[in-house]
């Protein structure tokens, strides 16, 4: 089998936020210990498992994504990575059904090679800050909080401004004191001229990711939030520490488009079958 690893919401290599992609050949998933050795093998944020699905179903293929530690109920940049592959490789043409856990996720790709998803829109709960996440934060400066639902399963917290966002070195160990898979800071861009409208950071500790360099599922989160706030419904976000990546999304109700590109950097053989 043909493994890949793919640098996604970024147009260039060694950007963005890379993801292992692996398309099987089989029409079912292997069982779950072998999916989760590849994964853990891989050591990357997620790597996603996809294989064809009958035609004339809803779906085109089935998707599945793996940290290094579980599987996760949604992740928007090893999606798009495995759109990129089934686009570029030729497995798949035009716009993409995949089967998931969140339900039948769509991917369209133009013809600039950039990847459009189609995402459930994440509901949003003010919430107060835990004692855990003030502390671990170093006691900066919160201005709100918000639950993201179970799907994402984050505490999204906005912070006064984008230095306070590049400043960040939380310490935790646990999902910053919330009972899902971590955090996600945010604040307004400094400078909107420099392309983006606001920036963000991921840290997933209780899913074995201490910082994530650009996560999808989170901008689902982060366009219902930022949209009422600036007054546009398409908006850019740019996330990440040392490593970055633009998302520009789409607030469409109870959908968020998200759209970033992609680039192969490893095409390899897996050799040990499940």
């Amino acid at each position: 089998m043909r493994i890949r690893i793919v640098d996604a919401f970024s147009a260039r290599p060694f950007a963005g936020n890379p993801a292992g992609v692996v398309l099987l050949d089989a029409d079912a998933f292997p069982d779950d210990r072998y999916l989760q050795q590849v994964a853990t093998e891989v050591n990357l944020s997620e790597t996603a498992f996809a294989h064809p699905l009958p035609a004339g179903g809803t779906a085109d293929w089935a998707l599945r994504w793996l940290t290094p530690a579980t599987e996760v109920n949604l992740c928007g940049h090893a999606t798009l990575a495995t759109a990129h592959v089934l686009h570029t490789t030729r497995a798949a043409t035009g716009t993409i059904r995949f089967a998931t856990r969140s339900g039948v996720l769509t991917a369209a790709t133009d013809d600039s090679g950039a990847i459009t998803m189609d995402f459930p829109t994440a509901p949003l709960t003010p919430v107060d800050v835990p004692e855990a996440v003030a502390t671990g934060l170093g006691g900066i400066e919160i201005l709100s909080a918000h639950d993201t639902g179970p799907q994402v399963g984050d505490l999204l917290v906005e912070l006064a401004d984008e230095a306070a966002v590049r400043a960040l070195a939380p310490e935790f160990r646990t999902p910053a004191g919330h009972g899902g898979r971590g955090l996600i800071a945010t604040a307004r861009a400094e400078n909107p001229a420099a392309g983006y409208d606001f920036a963000t950071r991921c840290f997933f500790p209780a899913v074995g990711i201490g910082e994530d360099p650009v996560t999808g599922s989170a901008h689902t989160a982060l366009a219902p939030f930022w949209a009422p706030r600036i007054g546009r419904a398409a908006l850019t976000g740019l996330q990440g520490g040392a490593r970055t990546g633009l998302v520009r999304t789409e607030l469409r109700g109870d959908r968020t488009l998200l759209t970033g590109s992609a680039v192969t950097v490893i095409d390899g053989e897996l050799l040990v079958r499940g």
